[in-house]
């Protein structure tokens, strides 16, 4: 029987914790290390830092150096930020430590349009150390891309692609409902968009990957974000919502070709919404529609994220994405 692979836990929030506890009850795959910034979580059992019910023998550390002190490791799963300016650091010291990288960073999913330089330069790094680097998720890097990049396979003609997510945030967690502005003011929800550090994180990297394997040129991209207002009191276990506050938002990007508007991405999520599901609607030969029920954003995120890890340690050198990758499966 071939060695567990072994794996540190880069970042121990709400997912990286859950991810954590995936790779624990993972045939194969070994939790050696978790690496986190927060002081009230530096020095606890990873075990119970994670959630787990027994404690797992190593302590959380504040630095990915000293859990490779003690321990060695093949992959670092990475889970803390989705903006380029806060998780580029992060990725080059662990690459530069000698670990294969899978991150849940959204803009690191397709990065060569809007961050071309930042990209290059992981990729430098990575193809000089010999390891690879994928950003993933449920979306980016599977529902608004890799899987219409799939449905595509089987069309003779691709004339246009739209996705819609719909997400009842209701049941989701509390910093998800935050991302999406429950619980503010229309005008603190603006301000906060106006500031880049609001709503769904991913279109552009979605748009750009579909473009790019299509061999469209991308002429145009535009995004129009609008909050959703609550008219009556809406709670959940994390916020409480009054009515004429924000309860959520709908995202639209649209990215067009020489010839027109090619795609069209619809995220709308808010609390109590209705009709949640995904559906993929690709006009061409022939005309194709999908509808995905019960896709859970985290459950979703977590499993692509370590059924990944295989493909990854497997893949050559460089940042790579989804499209790079053979099928990933359970």
């Amino acid at each position: 029987m071939p060695e567990p692979i072994r794996i540190i836990q880069y970042g121990l929030g709400p997912i990286g914790s859950a991810v954590a506890r995936h790779v624990v009850e993972r045939e194969g795959l070994q939790l050696v290390g978790g690496v986190d910034i927060d002081p009230t979580k530096i020095g606890k059992d990873v075990g119970q830092v994670i959630g787990l019910d027994h404690p797992l023998g190593f302590a959380v550390t504040g630095t990915l150096a000293e859990t490779l002190a003690r321990t060695q490791a093949e992959v670092a799963i990475h889970t803390t930020s989705s903006y380029f300016d806060l998780f580029k650091n992060q990725i080059i010291d662990i690459l530069e430590a000698g670990l294969d990288v899978v991150s849940t960073a959204e803009e690191l999913s397709f990065p060569w349009l809007a961050h071309p330089d930042e990209a290059a330069e992981i990729d430098a790094v990575a193809r000089r150390v010999g390891k690879t680097v994928l950003g993933t998720g449920v979306n980016p890097g599977f529902l608004m891309d890799s899987l219409p990049l799939f449905l595509t396979s089987i069309c003779q003609q691709v004339d246009q692609i739209r996705v819609t997510r719909v997400i009842n945030a209701s049941t989701r967690r509390g910093p998800f409902q935050a991302k999406i502005g429950s619980g503010l003011t229309v005008e603190e929800f603006q301000a906060k968009m106006a500031a880049g550090r609001m709503g769904h994180v991913g279109l552009p990297e979605s748009i750009g990957m579909v473009f790019d394997t299509l061999g469209k040129k991308l002429v145009h991209y535009e995004s129009v974000v609008e909050p959703i207002v609550a008219e009556r009191l809406v709670q959940t276990p994390y916020v409480t919502v009054q009515p004429g506050q924000v309860m959520g938002l709908k995202q639209v990007a649209r990215g067009y070709a020489p010839e027109g508007e090619f795609m069209t991405l619809t995220f709308l999520a808010a609390l109590e919404a209705g009709d949640e599901g995904d559906t993929i609607q690709i006009t061409g030969r022939p005309n194709l529609e999908v509808t995905l029920k019960g896709t859970n954003g985290d459950i979703a995120t977590i499993a692509i994220v370590v059924n990944a890890v295989r493909r990854v340690i497997q893949a050559p050198p460089g940042l790579v994405t989804m499209r790079d990758l053979p099928i990933i499966t359970r």
